[in-house]
């Protein structure tokens, strides 16, 4: 049942958020009126706590995206022209959390542990992937994932220490946000390791597609974001109704 008090206050979040994003140069107009929309759908179908978790994931891409990004300028291999995200870029990490909200909404569960955890682990697995994509394009040992050949920094498939550590980091302080903010729990809880475990999973299929679907032009970056964060949304589902 929808909330006119918490409805209320997701229009307000995302209104401010998404001015502010765009007047930062953080998002381009397309990309705040896709953001405005996505937290619209999530807050509102799902719950605050959700759209607290996204936003969350918001912050931490912003940031990792602008770390040194002069240098990052300077090999090339930075985020649009000043680092700013067009829709694009938010379709690929909003649309599963949405549909999430939504599939959620309709079959009435989106009050569930099942549905929460479903959620935290796509937002996780987008979180590991752009922490690692974002960090690990400043490394000087990259090497593909599937053949172990040593290749350029931003070569989609591409693997480094520094963007391994950054996946597992930037996927348990995702999934300690989301399991607060939804549960009102403390993190320090053995079910939290399904998202956690979901998210560098995910991030690690992630750069599989990258080097073979990816490269081969059978995909696009849009289409390998969305398929990894499924992929890890409904595995940690059926990790749940396994092992819980």
């Amino acid at each position: 049942m929808l909330d006119l008090g918490s409805i209320a206050l997701v229009l307000m979040l995302c209104a401010l958020l998404s001015t502010l994003s765009y007047w930062f140069g953080l998002l381009s107009a397309s990309g705040a009126t896709a953001s405005f929309i996505m937290g619209i759908i999530i807050g509102s179908l799902g719950s605050v706590g959700w759209l607290v978790t996204l936003l969350a994931f918001t912050f931490l891409g912003f940031f990792v995206t602008k770390f040194q990004f002069q240098k990052k300028k300077r090999l090339n291999v930075q985020e649009g022209v000043g680092g700013e995200r067009t829709h694009v870029n938010v379709l690929a990490n909003g649309l599963v959390p949405a549909s999430i909200a939504v599939i959620s909404f309709i079959v009435g569960a989106q009050g569930s542990e099942i549905a929460g955890i479903a959620f935290i682990s796509s937002v996780a697995v987008a979180a590991a992937d752009t922490t690692a994509s974002e960090l690990g394009v400043m490394s000087k040992k990259v090497y593909l994932i599937t053949t172990g050949e040593k290749v350029p920094a931003g070569t989609d498939g591409g693997i480094s220490w520094i963007g391994t550590v950054s996946c597992i980091g930037a996927s348990i302080i995702a999934s300690m946000i989301g399991w607060i903010a939804i549960f009102q729990l403390s993190p320090f809880n053995l079910i939290i390791m399904i998202p956690i475990t979901m998210g560098i999973i995910g991030c690690m299929l992630d750069s599989v597609i990258g080097a073979t679907l990816e490269n081969w032009g059978m995909i696009t970056k849009l289409g390998n974001n969305m398929i990894t964060m499924a992929i890890g949304a409904l595995m940690s589902i059926i990790a749940y109704l396994l092992f819980i």
